[in-house]
């Protein structure tokens, strides 16, 4: 017996439906996408877990698009900042052992150690370069460019970092101090 081949529009709508459920259910990140499908309340693109702590979320990220602003440049719109209190939030989310993760331009997942500015200026850093550099030429970025700039211009204070993000971040702020000021997106595509 043989089996009838599925059409092409048969095998589309399986597409559509698959792959986006694949996606959801193994790589959680991209669940930032869709947070109203998630245990969190959001409010103008701000989103927490634990609703008593939405006023100290809102001012983290306030107070960190004005100094990643200063320092970099303009942010993306419209990207959702989840802040995560506990850990079962953040497991939804498919942070792990990470204390962040940034969706290129879409948004970003704050796990319940990150609660401070300089992790939040560190991923706000990261959506910048999904805007200025672009997620696609991100995957290619040597991670002193990446990661060394999110952690030199986050003013993150922990020194020394873990290897290799203390190497990559002296490699980077190095660089930074030889472009003139203003020039930093111009210099990393000219790079």
């Amino acid at each position: 017996m043989r089996l009838a081949r599925p059409s092409l529009p048969r095998l589309c709508l399986l597409l559509l439906i698959v792959v986006p459920a694949l996606a959801w259910a193994v790589v959680r990140p991209v669940r930032v996408l869709a947070p109203g499908l998630a245990p969190v309340s959001c409010a103008n693109g701000i989103c927490v877990d634990v609703p008593e702590r939405a006023p100290e979320a809102v001012r983290l990220v306030q107070d960190s698009r004005s100094f990643v602003v200063a320092r970099v440049g303009s942010l993306p719109e419209g990207a959702t900042m989840i802040f995560c209190a506990t850990q079962r939030c953040a497991d939804h989310f498919g942070l792990g052992l990470r204390s962040a993760v940034t969706l290129g331009s879409a948004g970003t997942v704050i796990g319940p150690r990150a609660w401070k500015p300089y992790y939040v200026r560190h991923e706000l850093i990261h959506q910048a370069q999904a805007r200025h550099i672009g997620v696609v030429r991100l995957l290619w970025t040597p991670a002193w460019i990446v990661e060394g700039m999110a952690y030199g211009l986050s003013d993150d204070p922990r020194a020394p970092l873990s290897e290799p993000f203390e190497s990559q971040r002296r490699r980077f702020l190095a660089w930074y101090a030889g472009i003139p000021p203003g020039t930093l997106w111009t210099a990393l595509r000219d790079r």
